[in-house]
């Protein structure tokens, strides 16, 4: 539905239907307007005046000029608010914090509102005029920092194959050969792990990359698929990161098909989001990947390829996978 102001007439009548004490709604129906449309203007003047009376020959001008201030000037106006906002924040209380506990101290009081959103744009203009309030937020960030939405703009990479693509058989784990990939960090710029976890038996691949470059990981990525036979390569299915740019040269070289998951599904690929959990037990999150060799990588895998999983019947990945290889080698 549009939005649309009241207009002047639309006061008019409003006004002379409220001193003639007719109902909000026989109001709104005169109108043609939503009765919570009247309530609303009339609650707003009467919060901002209220000992006068709604006429429209004063109340219409000062809607126009509240249509020209952003809201939250408006609220600046109010210097009880200006000043308890200010109090919290030099105790180190979060925009979300402060908006939420003031409807708590003040639960009568609908002029003291105000939203985290409101709170951070006073900070962030305070800090153009070289305020210090921005010194109160945990980071301390003088300005909003451009926020990076996974999957989208040129994160979404050419010529993907999105999952809902993917064949129905690897939805049902039917078969051998379905991947998972991903990436799991370490200490900032230290580095990475690479994890490609096969879907039916959890068998796991991983192997250390030293930053996360699309070129480092394919090349890594590959050479971890050579142990791996030809008839246990069917698809591989990853996020959006931009490690995975060169998917085309790793489906060259693998004969994998690469499918791409929905931004914010990391369900989609379960096998490899848990099993990510449980190789941080080994490089749990903050360390430092520099001080953790190839070996060391190449253990944890070992160990969890031969743990026995529910999943699996309390079978090991290592036999799953290991006698389905067999199996297929054979026909």
């Amino acid at each position: 539905m549009s939005y649309t102001h009241l207009t002047e007439q639309e006061r008019y009548v409003i006004s002379h239907l409220k001193v003639a004490k007719f109902s909000l709604r026989e109001i709104a129906r005169r109108i043609n307007r939503h009765h919570t449309t009247v309530s609303r203007e009339l609650k707003r003047i009467k919060a901002q005046y209220p000992y006068s009376v709604y006429w429209y020959d004063w109340t219409h001008p000062e809607a126009l000029k509240r249509r020209c201030q952003a809201r939250h000037y408006r609220r600046q106006r109010n210097s009880r608010l200006v000043r308890y906002v200010k109090a919290k924040l030099k105790v180190q209380w979060s925009p979300e914090e402060i908006a939420q506990r003031i409807r708590i101290d003040y639960p009568n009081d609908e002029r003291m509102r105000i939203s985290h959103e409101t709170i951070y744009r006073w900070i962030y203009l305070d800090a153009v005029g070289k305020g210090k309030l921005y010194l109160n937020l945990r980071r301390s960030h003088k300005k909003r920092r451009r926020q990076k939405r996974y999957g989208t703009g040129r994160r979404f990479l050419a010529g993907r194959k999105n999952i809902a693509e993917r064949p129905k058989i690897v939805g049902e784990r039917e078969r051998f050969g379905d991947w998972e990939g991903d990436t799991i960090e370490g200490k900032k710029s230290s580095g990475y792990i690479a994890t490609l976890v096969e879907r039916k038996s959890r068998y796991l691949l991983a192997s250390k990359l030293k930053n996360k470059k699309a070129a480092t990981l394919t090349c890594q990525g590959i050479k971890a698929f050579t142990i791996v036979p030809k008839k246990m390569r069917h698809t591989l299915t990853v996020d959006n990161g931009s490690e995975f740019a060169q998917f085309k040269e790793f489906e060259k070289k693998t004969g994998l098909t690469i499918y791409f998951a929905d931004p914010y599904s990391a369900w989609q690929r379960g096998a490899n989001e848990n099993t990510n959990g449980l190789l941080r037990q080994y490089f749990p999150k903050g360390s430092n990947f520099k001080d953790i060799m190839e070996k060391d990588v190449d253990k944890a895998i070992r160990i969890l390829n031969n743990r026995p999983r529910k999943c699996l019947n309390y079978r090991t990945p290592h036999e799953v996978f290991w006698k389905a290889v067999r199996g297929a080698l054979a026909t």
